[in-house]
């Protein structure tokens, strides 16, 4: 039996589809692996319809043995990202393996060399594709199924990336959080605080203005994680894809923004957990996934939601004011899903090293339940 491993590059729509197919096999006795829907990660790979591609150069690579495709990885430069740190990093992203240190080891030569050729120095990730997508290899918190755009992983997975050299560069965590009735004190005082200031203003988004609104939630959400690691800002044609999916989505009270005398200076985003409405779909819609999807989606409210972005203007940090309209902000959403019946959600994700966030998530309760971590090593 033959022990070469090829990896080619993806050139065309079947390339693609296998591209896609590589996890199928290597999850398929996982009981906590959700499989994405094909269409949507169609799209997230078409140049055409993900607004990543305006500012990236991206190559996909699918590793091959004994006639079968046993892994997959991405190499990318983000151009954004390369001018705002100027540190010769191009990243990788969507790693799907067997485990086999050759199929680790080859893809990893084939995405490096990728990148060499242009330039990088250092090789990042996963980022599938930027920092504002799913990010990040599971290395704690395999015993439950991944949140919406938060990824799972094998556990031989963090042993075979180490052993091709790759280090630790940051850790991310997930909280559960679970709603049991109690209101936590912290949210209680900061939501009683922020109520008894007339010039502090808790609302929904208003979907009527969904475009100003999105303008308002990227422009705190650029201010506020600004000086964060890895932080690359989000782009008018990104917000505009973020509007269309959130149409489909969310109600207004999904979303909360918190004004202190008409200024926007807070906001909280959460989303319902889609996985678990395309968890046994196999990723496909046909001959009857949608109808299942519809239904998950309009009958009833989503067993558990995600809350992937949260901020408080920079010049707000460290006050009273700001913490108070921060916890408002989230305490809004949380009475919201309460009201529906929806208990349990997600934050994330949140950096190993945001103390100040990291101490309000667990003011309220929250407990961190996965850790996904970002490696880089040297290109040679």
């Amino acid at each position: 039996m033959s022990t070469d491993v090829t990896v080619r590059p993806v050139r065309d729509k079947s390339g693609t589809r296998a591209f896609l197919d590589v996890p199928f096999s290597i999850y398929g006795d996982d009981p906590n692996w959700v499989a994405p829907l094909y269409l949507e990660r169609f799209e997230h790979l078409d140049p055409k319809k993900n607004p990543y591609f305006q500012h990236a150069d991206v190559e996909l690579f699918v590793a091959e043995k004994d006639g079968k495709s046993v892994g997959r990885i991405s190499a990318q430069l983000c151009k954004l990202r390369s001018e705002r740190y100027k540190d010769g990093v191009g990243q990788f992203g969507f790693l799907e393996a067997v485990d086999d240190p050759a199929v680790f080891g080859a893809l990893f030569e084939a995405a490096m060399s990728w990148l060499k050729q242009r330039g990088a120095t250092r090789i990042q990730g996963p980022f599938s594709f930027s920092i504002n997508d799913e990010m990040g290899l599971l290395i704690d918190g395999f015993d439950t199924p991944p949140s919406m755009m938060m990824g799972h992983g094998k556990r031989y997975y963090q042993p075979r990336v180490e052993q091709q050299g790759f280090a630790k560069a940051k850790d991310v965590i997930a909280y559960d959080y679970f709603d049991d009735g109690n209101i936590p004190r912290a949210i209680k005082a900061a939501h009683d605080k922020a109520a008894a200031n007339p010039d502090v203003i808790i609302r929904p988004l208003n979907k009527k203005k969904l475009m100003d609104e999105l303008e308002v939630i990227v422009s705190i959400s650029n201010d506020a994680w600004s000086d964060n690691w890895g932080f690359v800002p989000w782009t008018q044609a990104e917000m505009v894809a973020l509007g269309n999916n959130l149409k489909m989505l969310v109600t207004g009270d999904y979303i909360a923004i918190a004004e202190y005398r008409g200024e926007p200076v807070a906001m909280a985003v959460s989303l319902p957990n889609i996985n678990e409405w395309i968890a046994g779909l196999n990723g496909r819609l046909l001959p009857f996934g949608w109808a299942k999807l519809a239904w998950s989606m309009f009958a009833r409210p989503p067993g558990s939601v995600r809350m992937p972005l949260m901020g408080l203007r920079k010049r707000y940090h460290g006050s009273a004011l700001g913490a108070a309209c921060a916890m408002a902000a989230i305490a809004h959403v949380r009475k919201y899903h309460a009201s529906r019946g929806t208990l349990r959600g997600e934050l994330s994700w949140i950096l190993e090293d945001n103390l100040p966030v990291r101490r309000m998530i667990e003011s309220f309760g929250g407990k961190p339940y996965k850790t996904y971590r970002i490696y880089e090593k040297a290109i040679t």
